[in-house]
């Protein structure tokens, strides 16, 4: 039988605190926007987790840390010094949770976006909304899709796509070399890209030793209703949009797209034809023109 214990229960309205399989015990999920967390921060945590009797921190696969087995009668103190440290409380429910991201261009050498910055923006405005199912958002800084953006609720992409000049372009073949996706052959001299292959990554115009080989300004495809889970699901394509600004615009409507028309339940990529998305798809489109 389990034992009565005064604890705040108005922690437990709160995603971050979920209860362990012993009733009598919980785990408590940070905020981590990203996954990213200075080394101070983390000193501080290894030494709050030693104070609160933690044995191991779990790593999360949305970038966040998790502290098992907290007696929920020190719930308050840990939230409070959690708090200090600016390693907030998560969030797990029916909610907008922690927005994770790749390094982006600040460190990686394949990024198109600075994922890290938008993450942060993202986190800002939305983390923590009450919605009626757990949405959530995700950015790969290319299409290599380290983040698995297009399995979750919201995914956003950076992509660049490929501009060659045929008058200057002297047919060497070296971006075939480089093409993940073979969507760039050379014929009799000429390169020829197949743009139903083409991923927009990018690769190519890196690899192209004369800088003839170009590209568009980097871009952000965002999709809408992937899913991880048993049944993985990829999210629908949405709209492709120019700017970081762009991005938050279309993120806010998708957001209140589904707090007012979701229903509780069911997934969202369950929902998405009953809620008109192509109708929906067209808005969007209306709204970034």
């Amino acid at each position: 039988m389990s034992r009565r214990i005064p604890i705040n229960q108005g922690l437990y309205t709160r995603g971050g605190i979920i209860t362990e399989r012993d009733p009598d015990f919980c785990i408590v999920r940070l905020r981590m926007p990203a996954g990213m967390i200075s080394p101070v921060q983390m000193k501080e945590l290894g030494a709050i987790a030693e104070r609160y009797g933690v044995e191991s921190i779990h790593l999360t696969t949305r970038q966040t840390m998790e502290f098992p087995h907290i007696d929920p009668t020190k719930l308050e103190g840990l939230v409070s010094e959690l708090e200090a440290n600016g390693t907030r409380l998560g969030a797990e429910r029916e909610e907008v949770v922690n927005v994770t991201a790749c390094l982006g261009t600040r460190h990686c050498k394949y990024a198109i976006i600075d994922s890290i910055s938008l993450a942060n923006e993202i986190d800002l405005k939305f983390f923590g909304k009450d919605m009626p199912v757990k949405v959530r958002i995700a950015i790969s800084a290319c299409p290599n899709g380290c983040e698995s953006e297009r399995l979750n609720e919201i995914g956003i992409t950076g992509i660049r796509k490929p501009i060659r000049d045929p008058g200057l372009c002297t047919g060497c073949g070296t971006c075939t070399s480089y093409c993940r996706e073979k969507a760039i052959v050379v014929d009799n001299g000429v390169i020829v890209l197949d743009k139903v292959k083409c991923m927009d990554c990018g690769f190519c115009i890196m690899a192209c030793q004369f800088h003839i080989l170009t590209g568009t300004d980097p871009e952000y495809r965002i999709t809408v209703g992937g899913h991880r889970g048993r049944h993985p699901i990829i999210g629908r394509d949405l709209i492709t949009v120019k700017t970081q600004e762009d991005v938050i615009r279309v993120v806010d409507k998708i957001i209140n797209w589904i707090y007012r028309q979701a229903s509780a339940g069911s997934l969202l990529p369950e929902q998405l034809d009953e809620l008109e998305f192509d109708e929906f798809k067209k808005t969007i489109a209306a709204l970034v023109q």
